[in-house]
């Protein structure tokens, strides 16, 4: 009986099954289990969508319940964005030793903890503690999610399914308005803030238990020397009916870097990388100035600009209202974000992920300019140009950098610091996001609506400026591009 070549993971991954009658399918088919990775690994991309952006929903209540001020509203809409920002990299970098799996189940076991905590905070400073200790696992869930995906899929398929499950985010900043919404309508009370966070708690603890049930990837048991266990995950990975492969027999890719023993956070700085964590962090920082100012205090921005909420509510009940008529404008808007990401989803393999991030860039820029103009206007030509700027603005970053530099920061680095690289990125975007979050009520008190808006259309056109200085490709195999 001839011996079964070895090959690597990716190999096994992208091979095309041959049936017996000798059928070649076109593409490799994914399993149940690939579909089952996916699916959860959509989750904590919604959870974030949905938290972050239904805290601008519940801001006004939150003010009124722990009577706040302009300071303590901006630490509100902060204290998740610098949860994650600490979390991506103070855990999210542990998936390199401890392995993808057991980060992926403890971050949304500990999502969960904080979910319900917050519901029940009986004081503001516990409430900013516990949306903080949210932020911790979400910052871990973005580079362990997308490494739960990207190394169990074949090659053809990978930008789709990583942009498929980032766009959960949208769906989720969506679904959080949306609910804050019908909350509002229905009880009018000054606690419904607690139940807008209530409605996850369900959910989260079914995604915690399913991801006891997923493989452990193959690539990383393979850096550890694990082979028979990478074998058996592998084996389970792919299991089909009829079976295909029947055998799994692998091989290294590729050693390289033995010899450099210095962590994995120095080898991001070496000469050798130092191009991947550029095009990786930096991007996505200019991008995260603007997504998440504009994504927060988009109803703040709307009340200031188009004057549809008083200033001075005088009870509970106009609170409400005005939170409504704002929280009906940013639902609104919010939908481009959806068309966004489908897009991108559409066109990432045949545009490639650069080009994408780059006119992305540069559409949010006019955007923002578009939504700048509106202020010299009155009446329904000012409304018309805030809704056509910020609904332009939600477009293009879904379509370019909300959505690339997500997908670029997984794909760039070399499996042995994959996770590590890539929580580092999405650490540093989120100094970018908590900085907006935290200053822009300030800002936008001090500078106005105009001046603030020009200067996060200059950040966005510098984002599409390094984008193509420090531009690498990423489409294809990762193993070869590794190499």
């Amino acid at each position: 009986m001839a011996e079964i070549p070895a090959r690597t993971v990716q190999e096994y991954i992208d091979e095309t099954p041959l049936w017996k009658d000798g059928t070649t399918l076109l593409k490799s088919p994914m399993t149940s289990m690939q579909w089952r990775i996916w699916g959860l690994a959509t989750a904590g991309k919604f959870f974030e969508g949905m938290v972050v952006f239904m805290t601008g929903v519940a801001l006004p209540l939150l003010v009124l319940e722990f009577d706040i001020g302009t300071a303590e509203k901006g630490l509100v809409g902060a204290a998740t964005l610098f949860g994650i920002l600490v979390g991506a990299t103070a855990l999210g970098g542990l998936a390199d030793r401890f392995g993808r799996k057991v980060m992926f189940i403890g971050e949304m076991a500990l999502f969960t903890v904080f979910l319900v905590a917050v519901s029940f905070s009986p004081s503001f400073p516990v409430m900013v503690v516990c949306l903080f200790g949210m932020g911790l696992a979400l910052g871990c869930d973005y580079p362990t999610a997308h490494l739960v995906i990207s190394e169990s899929i074949p090659s053809g398929d990978r930008g789709r399914l990583v942009l498929g499950a980032f766009a959960f985010q949208a769906v989720g900043a969506l679904v959080g308005t949306l609910i804050g919404f019908m909350i509002l309508k229905s009880s009018e009370e000054v606690w419904d803030w607690r139940m807008m966070y209530g409605v996850a708690i369900v959910p989260a603890v079914l995604v915690t238990i399913g991801r006891f049930f997923v493989t452990q990837s193959a690539h990383w048991l393979m850096e550890q020397g694990r082979v028979e266990e990478a074998e058996r995950e592998t084996a389970r990975l792919l299991r089909r009916e009829p079976p295909y492969p029947r055998v799994v027999k692998l091989k290294k890719a590729r050693e390289e870097e033995q010899h450099d023993k210095s962590p994995g956070f120095a080898k991001l700085f070496k000469k050798k990388h130092r191009r991947a964590t550029i095009l990786a962090s930096v991007p996505w920082f200019l991008q995260d100035l603007g997504t998440y100012g504009i994504g927060i205090f988009t109803p703040t921005i709307l009340a200031a600009t188009i004057g549809q909420v008083s200033q001075n509510e005088r009870n509970l009940a106009e609170v409400i209202h005005n939170d409504m008529k704002a929280a009906e404008g940013a639902a609104f808007i919010d939908v481009l974000l959806v068309v966004g990401i489908v897009l991108a989803v559409l066109l990432v393999e045949r545009v490639g992920r650069i080009r994408l991030q780059i006119v992305g860039f540069i559409g949010c820029a006019v955007g923002l300019l578009i939504a700048a103009f509106s202020t010299y206007c009155t009446g329904m030509m000012q409304v018309v140009l805030i809704f056509a700027g910020f609904m332009l603005f939600n477009l293009m970053t879904n379509l370019g950098p909300n959505a690339m530099t997500y997908l670029l920061a997984g794909e760039v680095f070399p499996t042995k610091i994959r996770g590590v690289g890539a929580g580092f990125a999405a650490s540093f975007a989120k100094i970018g996001a908590v900085l907006t979050a935290f200053l822009f009520p300030v800002f936008l008190n001090e500078l106005g609506t105009a001046l603030l808006l020009y200067i996060l259309a200059g950040t966005s056109l510098l984002g599409a400026l390094i984008t193509w200085r420090f531009a690498i490709e990423t489409r294809g195999n990762l193993e070869k591009l590794e190499h």
